[in-house]
């Protein structure tokens, strides 16, 4: 007999995992050039050459014990203090190590937030669809229920009649990605604050704070003059979730941040919290050798060159084929509207084309479809004739 709740986890993968397996199979029956994989956020754009030439120095010229050996469990000092510096710099504020617990990507953040704020077995997270698909198990393992807002299908902001129906006194946290993935839109200053002030009032109300948590990885992928608002500049009772994986492209080197506040309420409590459902979850540290990379480079920035391409190839050319597309504003996706009304039928019939693209029910939004355009350019140009025919498929049924 084993653990019947995690057992479901472990037999059914994600939407997004789903379909990239399948790519890989298929790839090795078609040939890898001949699947058009738009599947999962895996940056095609390399790391800096910074960043390479840090790894190779980091291991050529620091010792074993400091490339290998174990961090404090919040991460080593350098590179907090090289967060805190680059951060500080960049947002004209003023942070410190405190600050930050280095963690093992943002699922690491995410989950130790949430599950932080899971005070008894009534507390509820509410998500804002379309959110990324794994916020449902995380919030389930923390022992919380999820609440999910429908999505705006206008702007991609926030239905705010919904989200007053959401709230409840067992409300402990609200979830916000910005950029979002899988829209790629920006929740504006507008938004953000209107958002501040309801769950100001209805903290009052319910006589307990009601907790942001901001999923960043994506803040430094914007496309445009576009302001990412800093969240706690808003609303003080913020944490920040943050990954390299997607700003640097290294996904795979699994580091990230959680990010709390010098302003938040109950400081020492709510760092003290996140840490130590860390430890329960079995974060001991994340990945010493990463950890010395970033105490170089955490003054690095995304070069979007790449994505601008792909973004403006993929939209323009989606939308001339009557595709109904969501205008990416961030992150590296490209969010569309089912031209039958279902992502799920939609995307098994891409399959015939080996089209690989991401049904969007899994976001919470069931008539919509994802494509990650962080790829490579000549991939997006082979699979237009796919798009094309899928197109011409439904219109002529």
């Amino acid at each position: 007999m084993v653990n019947q709740y995690v057992l479901k986890y472990g037999r059914v993968r994600s939407c997004i995992r789903e379909l990239f397996e399948y790519g890989k199979q298929q790839a090795a029956i078609v040939g890898p050039e001949n699947v058009y994989d738009f599947s999962i956020g895996n940056p095609s754009t390399p790391p800096p050459e910074e960043l390479k030439q840090a790894f190779i120095d980091v291991i050529e010229t620091e010792s074993p014990l400091m490339v290998h050996g174990y961090t404090s469990a919040v991460g080593s000092n350098d590179a907090r203090d090289a967060i805190a510096k680059a951060l500080s710099d960049r947002m004209g504020r003023t942070f410190t190590r405190r600050n930050f617990y280095i963690t093992c990507g943002a699922a690491a953040a995410l989950i130790s937030s949430i599950k932080a704020f899971a005070v008894d077995k009534e507390s509820e997270a509410i998500c804002f669809a379309p959110f990324f698909p794994e916020y449902s198990c995380f919030i389930d393992s923390a022992g919380m229920k999820q609440v999910i807002v429908p999505p705006d299908m206008d702007k991609f902001q926030i239905n705010f009649p919904e989200l007053e129906k959401a709230l409840s006194p067992n409300t402990r946290c609200v979830i916000i990605n910005s950029p979002n993935n899988p829209s790629g839109a920006i929740l504006t200053r507008e938004t953000l604050e209107k958002l501040a002030k309801l769950l100001t009032e209805k903290s009052a109300e319910y006589g307990h704070t009601i907790y942001i948590i901001s999923d960043e990885p994506y803040r430094e992928l914007v496309y445009g003059d576009i302001e990412v608002p800093y969240v706690p500049d808003i609303y003080p009772n913020t944490i920040i979730c943050y990954s390299y994986s997607k700003s640097l492209s290294i996904p795979g080197d699994r580091l990230g941040y959680m990010m709390v506040p010098d302003c938040m309420e109950n400081f020492d409590d709510v760092c003290d919290a996140t840490s130590g459902a860390a430890r329960v979850c079995g974060y001991v540290c994340a990945p010493a050798v990463v950890q010395r990379v970033i105490a170089r480079c955490a003054h690095l920035m995304p070069d979007l060159t790449a994505y601008t391409t792909n973004r403006a190839l993929l939209y323009n050319a989606l939308t001339e084929m009557g595709y109904e597309c969501v205008h990416p504003d961030g992150a590296f996706y490209l969010f569309f509207k089912a031209p039958n009304g279902d992502g799920n039928a939609f995307s098994e019939m891409a399959k015939k084309y080996n089209l690989l693209i991401v049904p969007g029910e899994g976001f919470g939004c069931k008539e919509y479809l994802r494509a990650s355009y962080c790829v490579d350019t000549e991939m997006i140009k082979r699979s237009l004739p796919a798009f094309k025919a899928l197109m011409d498929e439904v219109k002529n049924a």
